[in-house]
């Protein structure tokens, strides 16, 4: 494998089928209306819509954010369940020309009100009472006034280009960012990963992450309608819920963080049977531990699919080929509507495809809300900075190292923490861990490890250091391990690690 230090790599475009002439979401559904109206689009707690109920939703959500003021470039903020209602809101909201803003549910009241603030978010639909907003709608009046709504179906097209919607980042530096995408920048990827993995209409794609999370309305109701097939929302984020939910609705597709992926392997009370239906897994939020899998599939016997994907691309950048292949500790090939330059430090950056079918499609995001020179540096050049350390192999499979700020530098020498951390989760008995640099006089900063074990798992500090020690340079091996009962997790999965860092003082030693 070698390292370039500039090289554009070009994915597989023999892919010929996908309608990237779709660019406004008010016509994502017009295909599957035409091939099936009665087709099930969405199935959740509540119930289940085929295309023709989620189409008149979409049109009477659309009819309620007019009536409350809302018109095409105004922000409004949702914090809502996975339910019809988030994404009967989020089609409304696109056919008004609004700028979306999902809002988490399970951030605390003061980082709800910044992203509501920092959006100037003029309208907040909340599942209860929310202090501090600028306007609210309660889930219960919303549902009153969808039912009552008549259908707005003549409205003007809103510009495909214009902001559609604002991705806010984990704010793992500091406070998070909106990432601006628009209408057309939503579209692309549900087309083009509908196309590569030659979806149909029998595709059930199952989700339990927040809808609140953009990437996962790309992912889900786009993904779905792109291909005509069903999007099963899941409102259960515990293994024995998700096996429920996948044998009871026959989810072929399922994407899931590994730490999910990890408690589905090691739940005694979740049969193989009940995941039988599932074509494929996909794994993202985090890096995919080769260990994991390799006991997910034994177990299951369903193929895990590795991804790499950020906020600002928006979502899925490569995945693992559909004949099954994969490199361990690569995260799949980039997806063709996409050129991927490797350049200065390793920075991985994102073009349109120069050729193929897809060339010239891909937008990149319009920078940051309200940060020029955040923005400027995202898109420096007329390429994505993604802010990732990787490359690609001869063979084009991306292999992405770690973020390029959490790079430790210790004494002069790079340590990649993702580098460190697929080690460590490859020892039975380690569930997760988190790699951080704690400053050191002497060295600059020093490497420590976070690790959470498996129920009734024994491991030594020396244990782990010695299995480090046979796959890493000396410089790179954790000189301390600290154990947690369990590392915090923010909503995609992935160790918080603001939070967990907030929990070392300055010496080292854990609160």
């Amino acid at each position: 494998m070698t390292r370039p230090d500039t090289r554009v790599v070009r994915a597989d475009t023999r892919v010929v089928r996908a309608d990237t002439r779709v660019v406004r979401v008010a016509d994502c559904l017009t295909a599957a209306l035409e091939r099936d109206r009665e087709h099930e689009a969405l199935v959740t707690r509540g119930g289940r819509w085929t295309y023709a109920q989620l189409d008149d939703l979409g049109a009477r959500a659309a009819q309620v954010w007019l009536d409350l003021g809302v018109r095409a470039g105004d922000r409004v903020a949702v914090s809502l369940p996975n339910e019809v209602d988030i994404i009967a809101a989020f089609h409304g909201a696109m056919r008004v020309g609004a700028v979306w803003v999902g809002v988490n549910q399970a951030l605390a009241a003061p980082e709800q009100a910044y992203l509501r603030e920092d959006s100037g978010a003029s309208c907040f639909l909340a599942d209860g009472a929310v202090a501090g907003a600028t306007a609210t709608i309660s889930l219960d009046e919303w549902r009153s006034r969808v039912d009552a709504a008549t259908p707005a179906r003549d409205l003007p097209e809103v510009d495909p280009d214009a902001p559609a919607a604002l991705a806010y980042t984990s704010g793992t530096t500091g406070r998070p960012k909106g990432a601006i995408h628009s209408q057309r920048n939503l579209l692309l990827p549900a087309a083009v990963v509908s196309a590569t993995r030659n979806y149909g209409t029998d595709l059930r794609k199952g989700d339990n992450m927040p809808c609140t999370i953009l990437n996962l309305m790309v992912l889900t109701t786009l993904l779905a309608a792109a291909a005509g097939g069903t999007t099963v929302l899941m409102d259960q984020s515990y293994a024995q819920g998700v096996a429920e939910w996948i044998e009871r609705e026959q989810v072929t597709v399922w994407n899931g963080s590994p730490a999910l992926l990890h408690s589905l392997t090691h739940a005694d009370d979740v049969a193989p049977a009940a995941l039988r239906s599932l074509r494929e897994v996909w794994s993202g939020g985090a890096a995919l531990p080769e260990v994991l899998r390799r006991h997910f599939a034994e177990r299951f016997g369903v193929p895990v699919v590795g991804t790499y994907g950020l906020t600002e691309a928006p979502t899925i950048v490569s995945i693992d080929p559909v004949d099954g292949s994969f490199v361990p500790g690569a995260s799949g090939r980039v997806l063709p509507h996409l050129d991927l330059q490797v350049g200065a430090q390793g920075e991985l950056c994102l073009a349109a495809a120069s050729s193929g079918p897809f060339a010239g499609a891909y937008c990149p995001p319009l920078g940051y809300w309200q940060r020029p020179e955040a923005s400027a540096e995202l898109c420096a050049g007329g390429v994505l900075h993604t802010g990732d350390i990787g490359f690609v192999d001869d063979d084009g499979w991306l292999h992405v190292l770690d973020r390029l700020n959490l790079v430790i530098v210790r004494g002069g020498a790079n340590v990649y923490p993702a580098e460190v951390e697929r080690v460590l989760l490859a020892i039975d008995g380690v569930a997760g861990c988190a790699v951080l640099g704690l400053a050191d006089e002497r060295l600059g900063e020093r490497v420590v490890a976070a690790v959470e074990f498996d129920a009734g798992a024994s491991i030594t500090d020396e244990e782990l250091a010695e299995h480090c020690g046979r796959e890493l340079a000396k410089y790179k091996v954790p000189e301390r391990f600290v154990v947690f009962a369990a590392l915090p997790r923010n909503a995609m999965g992935k160790v918080d690690r603001a939070a967990l860092r907030a929990q070392f003082p300055e010496e080292g030693a854990p609160r």
